[in-house]
């Protein structure tokens, strides 16, 4: 397997232990949401754009509270997180229409959380055939479109008051197309 030197990320991935460094509580305070990609605020967490997704789409709800304590999160905000996350797989479902999600958390650094100490959901659209030879063969995701793109189109849904209409259907190359029907099947964001 190649390996992918990041050492930029180690600023992510040490600081999480302290809420000093931690990027969780440090990116809310900046005020500046478009640039740390925060695509909405509630009273307790907040909603923003993975900056390594797996699938365009990929949100994180994140609660303002430094904790990784999962079983001990007050229940405001562990009521505010789940909110966020029904109001986030809605905003997902009327903008990119996926076939299901992958909702989870990875509680601990040795069950996956690379920030452990700054609890968060992933969620994480997907489609049939969102995979292509390209992870196993260069080891590489193909994404198709840019975060600033995913944040332009997800942005308007989750700050709506009511959920908006769903988009339509979109091609390859994420243009508009006609509506499905309802027998159509709905595709993957084109994987390149």
């Amino acid at each position: 397997m190649e390996r992918l030197w990041t050492p930029w990320r180690m600023s992510y991935i040490g600081g999480g232990s302290q809420p000093d460094g931690c990027i969780f509580c440090l990116n809310p305070a900046e005020q500046r949401d478009e640039e740390n990609l925060i695509l909405y605020r509630g009273e307790h967490a907040y909603v923003l754009l993975n900056l390594y997704p797996y699938n365009s789409g990929h949100a994180l709800v994140v609660p303002y509270l430094h904790t990784g304590d999962f079983a001990g999160l007050p229940p405001a905000v562990g009521a505010d997180v789940l909110a966020l996350t029904q109001r986030t797989v809605a905003a997902l479902t009327a903008e990119y229409q996926p076939m299901g999600f992958n909702i989870g958390l990875n509680l601990g650094h040795v069950a996956g959380g690379s920030i452990s100490a700054h609890l968060h959901v992933h969620i994480v659209p997907r489609w049939e055939g969102d995979t292509n030879f390209m992870p196993i063969t260069a080891d590489t995701k193909v994404l198709p479109e840019t975060l600033e793109q995913t944040y332009r189109r997800l942005r308007p849904r989750l700050v709506a008051p009511h959920p908006l209409p769903p988009s339509p259907a979109r091609g390859r190359g994420g243009t508009a197309a006609s509506h499905r029907s309802e027998n159509s099947t709905p595709r993957a964001p084109s994987q390149g």
